[in-house]
């Protein structure tokens, strides 16, 4: 990738001559957070990660339609198995955590807040980044408020390189950068990518999902459930020397043997040029993260608006970050444990899965209500034209006379989130979750899931 060094080296000259080429200012906070204990197995602490208590006037909150109460009263309160979170390695309840995270408080309260271009950038910081360049295998990475900053940043970044090229002059059709992306890419990257083109610093192509012959055809996935076919990527950016920036937020800490993601998981660590990533999801904390190269930090850090404009994350968030780093490359068994549970999942169902994050596609609005109305208890009467703004988390209920009544908390994805007519269940597992619990929600999905073929 010589000749992206190469552009980049001149932009950063450009900006350098301008005064206009930024980078952090460290705070030095200390002591350094300790390394965390860790353990060999499931505590107590993993399963508060799934069971959600609701109280009766939260319950009756949700479920009341036009002022009348859709459930009985004397069974409103509830206890919830959890099917739709995001902590799959189950660390936001991880003592170690908790601890490093109270520590550093009572050290520090929040920290010094300020972008991290100003004063909100401290070793605590700087140590985090030095642990996720290792992981990821990158000369170095840039802490972000969000997943959705750091992808807009990257966009950002990449799409201002033509017009720095171009000094004193607006770049030509041709000089223009072009992003390649996938039809099914999050929200965050599309938003990075319509800014870069309304500044008129790049154009978008958008290919089929998971496409690569329609991609190569161009070149002369956010509610899904499936990996990008990385080897394929990495195979295209050696013949055609492209810039490969892969957003692998539901894949770190979950794959690899050290929790380097989908990369790591592939074997193509070395081949991906900018990995963006979360720190919300199997991390259990918050944030996002950028792995790069050193040159590619100093311009993001330059051009990424949704950085230079957004206070640094608090000091004891980061603090539970490096914790959770530390846990998730030590408890290995976590991801086996999530593997296992995906596995036996795919073995009920005979769904074609292979990561924790699975969509039950059941067609249209319509469907995915009669859906939700069906595995409700019989009390719940939800009629079609219920806001949609309700219908962001549901109660699913499935009453078995072999088995106590149990709740489940499923999300439903509809339109504008995904297109119409392929409204889905959209089910996540978790190190937390037993055979039991996921015997118990597969018995409640039966009815929306494909029949399964005599052998």
């Amino acid at each position: 990738m010589a000749l992206w060094d190469e552009l980049v080296d001149t932009v950063l000259t450009n900006l350098a001559a301008k005064r206009h080429l930024f980078n952090t200012r460290l705070i030095t906070l200390a002591p350094q957070p300790a390394l965390p204990q860790t353990f060999a197995g499931p505590g107590p602490w993993d399963r508060a990660t799934i069971e959600i208590y609701t109280d009766r006037a939260s319950v009756q909150q949700w479920l009341t339609i036009n002022g009348e109460a859709c459930i009985q009263d004397d069974e409103a309160d509830q206890k919830l198995i959890l099917f739709s979170g995001n902590d799959y390695m189950c660390l936001s309840s991880h003592p170690a955590i908790r601890d490093a995270a109270v520590k550093a408080a009572q050290e520090h309260g929040m920290g010094p807040r300020g972008s991290p271009l100003a004063c909100g950038y401290t070793t605590y910081h700087k140590l985090v980044e030095e642990s996720l360049a290792q992981l990821m295998k990158k000369q170095d990475c840039i802490l972000c408020s969000s997943g959705y900053s750091a992808n807009t940043a990257v966009m950002s970044a990449v799409g201002s390189v033509s017009s720095l090229l171009a000094v004193g002059r607006k770049p030509t059709e041709d000089e223009r950068i072009a992003i390649f992306s996938d039809a099914s890419n999050h929200a965050s990257i599309i938003d990075g990518i319509r800014h870069m083109e309304r500044m008129q610093e790049g154009v978008a192509f958008v290919y089929k999902h998971r496409d690569m012959s329609h991609l190569e055809s161009l070149l002369i996935f956010s509610m899904g459930s499936n990996f990008a076919p990385l080897p394929e990527l990495v195979e295209l950016r050696e013949k055609y020397g492209f810039l490969l920036v892969v957003d692998d937020a539901h894949g770190t800490f979950v794959y690899g043997e050290n929790g380097g993601g989908a990369p790591e998981l592939f074997g193509c660590q070395d081949d991906i040029d900018i990995v963006v990533s979360s720190l919300s999801k199997a991390a259990g904390c918050m944030g996002g993260f950028i792995a790069c190269s050193t040159r590619w930090k100093r311009l993001i850090l330059s051009r990424g608006r949704s950085l230079t404009f957004s206070t640094a994350l608090p000091v004891p968030v980061v603090a539970s970050v490096y914790a959770a780093i530390h846990v998730s490359k030590m408890e290995r068994w976590r991801r086996s444990v999530l593997l296992e549970n995906t596995q036996y999942f795919a073995s009920l169902t005979e769904l074609d899965i292979y990561n924790p994050v699975i969509s039950v596609v059941v067609g249209s609005e319509d469907t995915v209500l009669k859906a939700h109305r069906f595995i409700f208890h019989p009390n719940f009467l939800l009629p079609y034209h219920i806001d949609s703004f309700i219908f962001s988390s549901f109660i699913f209920i499935f009453k078995c006379s072999h088995l106590l009544r149990s709740g489940f908390l499923v999300e439903p994805i509809r339109p504008p989130v995904v297109p119409p007519n392929t409204c889905r269940l959209r089910i996540t597992l978790s190190t937390a979750h037993s055979s039991d619990d996921i015997k118990r929600l597969v018995d409640a999905l039966k009815p929306w899931l494909p029949v399964k073929q005599a052998r």
